[in-house]
């Protein structure tokens, strides 16, 4: 598999070939309808929280900043990063564990798994050419947003998948970048979100070490909480510099950022894009303490019932 090639052969023209799917990616339907599709915060409740249209466009930036330093292919991490989250339900998590409950329930045995949907809106259900079916997008931007950071080895997919991707080794560097990626924008803007909605505090975060990291950057800078808005800025403008600063860090000697992209990295290596062993754990305790104190929200578990009625009726329907 040559990572540029595409299952139809198209002229070239003044991009990269990864420029041009994230071009196709942002004029598509599907990427406009981002908008309205919602993570932790539904869209009746304030015109200023994140939706997975504002989401996406976070984590591509940061991917990009990420891709840049360490010598990768920008676009590409751009295009998987736009792409990555275009098969999620509306409702967040909830409407899609959902809609797999109803499809089992109905005897699709495969249910809904939201990186392959993502895989079907850009090489089936986008219909922009009169010659074929989706978006014809290159190898490893297909690669990427359907494996993330691992392999996808997926019993419900098709030969003609199977055929053409290496479905038991991870994906691009690039890939393994917007994962992580994800990770950072996700953490930085639920907590903005969060507080900004009154439904967190930072006095409620302040047992997380990562966070009193954080907090005395800001307060160095003479910012206090009073400054609402400044200080939340300021606060996840340094959260996202220290987890990105920190993963090139601990990543920038384990990249080889010579290699081809069709080089294959076998699912028993290491993965070479992530953070020092401290700050994953961190992470993941601050993690645990956003479940316990904002997804597990009794305000956010009423809106999230809301949304799987929702989703139930729209099935039934």
């Amino acid at each position: 598999m040559l990572p540029a090639q595409r299952f139809h052969p198209i002229s070239d023209d003044f991009r990269s070939p990864y420029a041009r799917d994230r071009d196709r990616i942002i004029h598509s339907g599907s990427f406009r309808r981002l908008e309205y599709k919602t993570q932790v915060f539904l869209n009746s409740q304030g015109d200023f929280f994140r939706t997975r249209l504002t989401h996406s466009i976070e984590v591509s930036q940061i991917a990009r900043s990420i891709s840049s330093h360490l010598g990768l292919e920008e676009s590409l991490a751009e295009s998987i990063a736009l792409a990555h989250d275009l098969g999620h339900t509306p409702f967040g998590h909830i409407g899609g564990d959902t809609l797999d409950e109803c499809l089992k329930d109905r005897g699709f045995t495969n249910g809904f798994e939201h990186n392959f949907q993502s895989f079907r809106v850009v090489t089936k259900l986008e219909q922009r050419y009169k010659a074929f079916l989706g978006l014809n997008l290159t190898y490893a931007t297909l690669e990427g947003i359907l494996k993330h950071s691992y392999p996808y080895n997926k019993v419900f997919l098709p030969a003609s998948i199977r055929e053409a991707f290496a479905l038991d080794t991870h994906p691009s560097i690039e890939a393994m970048i917007v994962d992580r990626a994800d990770e950072i924008a996700y953490i930085s803007h639920d907590i903005d979100d969060g507080v900004a909605s009154g439904l967190i505090s930072f006095d409620t975060l302040r047992s997380s070490e990562l966070i009193q990291t954080i907090l005395q950057k800001v307060y160095d800078e003479g910012i206090r909480e009073d400054e609402d808005e400044m200080f939340r800025y300021r606060f996840s403008s340094h959260l996202i510099n220290h987890l990105v600063y920190s993963l090139l860090e601990e990543s920038r000697n384990k990249i080889d950022n010579t290699r081809v992209l069709a080089s294959v990295i076998a699912s028993n290596e290491t993965i070479p894009v992530g953070f020092s062993a401290e700050l994953e754990t961190q992470i993941k305790k601050l993690k645990k303490l956003l479940y316990q104190e904002l997804y597990q929200h009794k305000h956010i578990m009423r809106k999230m019932f809301s949304g799987k009625q929702a989703i139930i009726g729209l099935f039934t329907a």
